[in-house]
């Protein structure tokens, strides 16, 4: 993949010591958002938890600069575990796996890093023996709603939700 200029990104997976970039970078790219309500935001915390042993997260690399990041999370048993709002049987649970938050800088949009990331996302999930994936996407984030369904997932309902943002939860079942 390459930058508007013709520059090779680098994707690669975060370690912790990215981690502050990372968050910067969301902050940076939220702040400019017409509304606070289209994304949930993490904290740096939620950011170590997923590399250290909850998820993945991969990033984009312009010039040595993190321009864009995806995470992949594994929620187990815990309360986060989207699989209860879809119905996933408790025993379950470990086979579930969430499309979290993609962060693209403005300065590498229109590349096809969202979708690329997506399909990333799905293959690791298959490579780990996920079964489920599932994601929510505010209703008015075309871009995002757009890739989802094109990668197949399916609308299952809208409801509010990280403290009263309206979301759209989608889902997708992993062939075995």
């Amino acid at each position: 993949m390459r930058s508007k200029e013709g520059t090779k990104l680098e994707i690669r997976r975060l370690e912790k010591k990215d981690v502050p970039a990372a968050k910067a970078l969301m902050d940076d790219v939220i702040s400019r958002l017409p509304s606070q309500d289209l994304f949930a935001m993490d904290d740096e915390d939620y950011l170590n938890h997923l590399v250290d042993d909850q998820g993945e997260i991969y990033g984009a690399y312009l010039n040595g600069e993190l321009v864009a990041y995806t995470a992949l999370a594994f929620p187990g048993q815990s309360e986060s575990n989207l699989g209860r709002e879809f119905g996933v049987p408790e025993q379950q649970l470990g086979d579930v796996a969430t499309l979290e938050a993609t962060i693209v800088h403005e300065s590498v949009r229109g590349l096809g890093l969202q979708r690329y990331f997506h399909q990333l996302r799905e293959r690791r999930a298959r490579v780990l023996g996920f079964r489920y994936l599932f994601s929510t996407v505010h209703p008015e984030n075309h871009v995002s709603l757009k890739n989802l369904e094109a990668e197949g997932f399916i609308l299952q309902f809208t409801r509010p939700m990280y403290g009263g943002k309206l979301r759209h939860c989608y889902a997708k079942r992993l062939e075995e």
